[in-house]
């Protein structure tokens, strides 16, 4: 994708959010030159994968297969495993009409998928069998709280204040109907570089690359490594 368009989606977010009454925290609106005089204090930021996240899957077609997304908290996978360290995430996203998140499930990560605002969401839903695949068997969820058991590939419609619980090895692929929506995710730690099982080819991957075309309006978590100047030292602590 290119920066421009980005930096065009940025905005529109933060105003949809806004129109929504739901805040993001100071540094979704950071410059590059924010971050650039920024000091060790904002490691957990960078460490835990914070802030402006976007995909379209590596296959160049945004309006139809991609995604929109703030963490707005976020531990760690080694610290989780060890029994330290935040064990919870939370996003918010935004789904649109005609625009289609790709099959997926996660090997470890639970999930509460929340309609906030706007629109209704479709969730649609398989197990997935041993070898990975999109199983024909029923699948029971909870819709907040209350049990539902599914013909697979059913298709759970949320509206506005409803959320589904959505567990490991659950194939669920979602969109917005009649207009775009505000999705809050709540979950045990989220790490999409190794977590995330897809269903589908997603061209060159889950983290695509940018047309600089334009300087950043703000920063997707991937271009903190670029602008922080800490970037480095943060990374050999970790190595």
């Amino acid at each position: 994708m290119k920066r421009s368009e980005i930096n065009a989606l940025m905005q529109d977010a933060l105003a949809f959010f806004q129109l929504n009454q739901f805040f993001l925290p100071p540094f979704a609106r950071w410059t590059p030159e924010d971050w650039s005089a920024s000091g060790l204090e904002v490691a957990e930021i960078v460490r835990n994968e914070l802030g402006w996240d976007l995909t379209d899957y590596g296959l160049g077609d945004f309006p139809h297969y991609g995604l929109l997304l703030f963490t707005l908290r976020n531990g760690r996978m080694a610290d989780w495993r060890a029994g330290k360290g935040k064990p919870y995430a939370e996003k918010v996203m935004i789904a649109e009409v005609d625009q289609v998140h790709q099959m997926h499930f996660h090997w470890r990560k639970v999930e509460d998928i929340i309609n906030r605002a706007g629109g209704n969401l479709a969730i649609k839903l398989y197990n997935a069998t041993d070898d990975d695949r999109l199983a024909d068997t029923p699948v029971d969820v909870s819709v907040d709280g209350v049990q539902r058991r599914l013909s697979a590939g059913e298709v759970v419609v949320l509206k506005p204040g409803e959320s589904i619980t959505l567990h490991q090895r659950l194939y669920h692929r979602f969109w917005a109907e009649g207009s775009r929506v505000m999705m809050g995710e709540v979950s045990t730690v989220n790490d999409d570089k190794v977590d995330n099982c897809f269903f589908e080819p997603i061209g060159t991957g889950r983290f695509g690359m940018i047309e600089e075309d334009a300087e950043p309006l703000h920063l997707l978590f991937s271009d903190y490594v670029r602008y922080w100047p800490e970037a480095a030292h943060l990374a050999r602590q970790d190595a």
